[in-house]
């Protein structure tokens, strides 16, 4: 059987593997978190399985994101024209350092006051009017 990816996990689900003993068959994310109750994130024990999960997860997901897209050509363009390319890769890994942390930091702050559905149906309906406003301009400017 197919375990779901943690992406597909809910909050609430990696908050409370206890709820997750009864619904999840063995071999899951909850025997992972059960597991091993030396690693902790945010105070919640999850095991090696699951964070290793979340770890990869996190990394293809931002990794596929960005292949292509403007910033990754505006590394390749400011390398091209330095003289010093390692320094145009140390600049640009820490601005996506930078702002990965402040993502990291609102979501954190964000999760303890909203709801993981409310922040789903609110990530969705922004990338929704982001969509209809470029849709928008394109055919408004042709």
């Amino acid at each position: 059987m197919l375990e779901p990816s943690i992406s597909e996990l809910t909050a609430s689900e990696l908050t409370a593997p206890d709820e997750l003993a009864a619904s999840e068959p063995s071999g899951s994310l909850h025997e992972a978190a059960s597991s091993n109750q030396g690693h902790s994130i945010s105070g919640t024990s999850l095991g090696v399985k699951a964070e290793v999960q979340i770890f990869l997860s996190t990394f293809l997901t931002i990794f596929l994101a960005e292949i292509g897209d403007k910033t990754q050509l505006a590394i390749l363009l400011m390398s091209a024209e330095s003289q010093s390319p390692w320094l145009v890769f140390l600049g640009a890994g820490l601005a996506l350092i930078a702002t990965s942390l402040c993502g990291v930091l609102l979501g954190k702050w964000l999760s303890t006051r909203v709801s993981p559905k409310v922040l789903d149906k609110s990530a969705g309906l922004l990338l929704l009017m982001i969509s209809a406003l470029l849709t928008w301009e394109f055919f408004q400017a042709n």
